[in-house]
């Protein structure tokens, strides 16, 4: 039985190709692909790329001005994050949401609107393995590329389970039966007819969206499509913590908001969701209110 697709560059000593993470005792990270005969250059000197290859990962290397530098293969989420960019990336902390939450598993038909740079594609590609499929779908053809070249990269060339289409999900869509769709774009209310007509009953529909208006309308859309339960919305925040001796206590920073993910699940054919019996909060179907539905009766 073959090895998985790019398992064989996650592994083992260090290989000409590998991506090679350094540290220095700052902590600082610096990412380069090994070559023969090349040398890597920092204001502190200088080593050979030939110093590493054959090593095994958690190698230290030391430059020609004696700094020490950790060197490992960096993992997935450092490397969505120096990968060169078309568009604004899907942090590893919403990826990994994504992952548990829209449920996606080894052999999963998925289907994914809005590459950007291919951070998001990568993460479902390494879940979804060499017998799933996913079908990536991308309006702007320099995105796609970008996003191409980075899934690439990471996994030593082409994906066996990935196609990418250049264009918009609504009108080209002809996947079925598909167990995920994930929609990272600026209205994915857009996309709901024809995401329900290729999900499986009980297959999972997750938005990723930047702004409150968005998500608002996104949930009211989904509630009044009625192909769907009721969706679930949240969002993420990751803080690290300093720990040295008897100081223990939280960084200064955080990753904090970079987007809201929300998630609903495809009904069987003809059939109508549940009435919701929580009541919604006094006013938020107001005067003021102009979403999906208004002026219909909530309860």
């Amino acid at each position: 039985m073959s090895e998985p697709t790019g398992a064989a560059r996650r592994r083992g000593p260090f290989q000409v190709g590998d991506q090679v993470q350094l540290t220095d005792p700052k902590g600082r990270h610096y990412t380069f692909t090994l070559e023969a005969g090349k040398s890597f250059h920092t204001h502190k000197g200088a080593f050979p790329h030939d110093e590493l290859i054959g090593a095994p990962e958690g190698t230290v290397v030391r430059t020609t001005g004696n700094v020490a530098y950790l060197a490992l293969r960096p993992l997935l989420p450092d490397y969505v994050l120096s990968m060169p960019r078309g568009a604004a990336v899907v942090y590893p902390k919403d990826a990994g949401q994504i992952l548990a939450m829209a449920d996606i598993f080894p052999g999963a038909r998925v289907v994914e609107a809005g590459v950007g740079s291919g951070s998001l594609s990568t993460f479902l590609l390494r879940a979804v393995g060499d017998q799933g499929m996913l079908h990536s779908y991308e309006r702007r053809a320099d995105f796609a590329e970008i996003a191409q070249a980075n899934v690439e990269r990471y996994f030593g060339g082409p994906h066996p389970a990935w196609r990418l289409t250049v264009g918009d999900l609504q009108d080209n869509l002809s996947d079925t039966e598909v167990d995920r769709v994930i929609l990272d774009m600026l209205a994915p209310w857009e996309c709901l007819e024809a995401v329900s007509k290729a999900l499986v009953p009980g297959g999972i529909l997750c938005a990723y969206v930047a702004t409150t208006t968005q998500l608002a309308r996104t949930v009211e859309s989904i509630r009044e499509h009625g192909t769907f339960n009721e969706p679930a919305a949240w969002e993420t925040m990751v803080r690290t913590w300093h720990v040295e001796g008897l100081a223990v206590r939280p960084d200064h920073r955080m990753i904090g908001h970079t987007g809201f993910l929300l998630t609903a699940r495809r009904l069987a054919d003809g059939v109508e969701p549940p009435m919701r019996r929580r009541r919604p909060a006094k006013g938020a179907y107001g005067e003021d209110y102009s979403g999906p539905g208004s002026g219909s009766g909530r309860g």
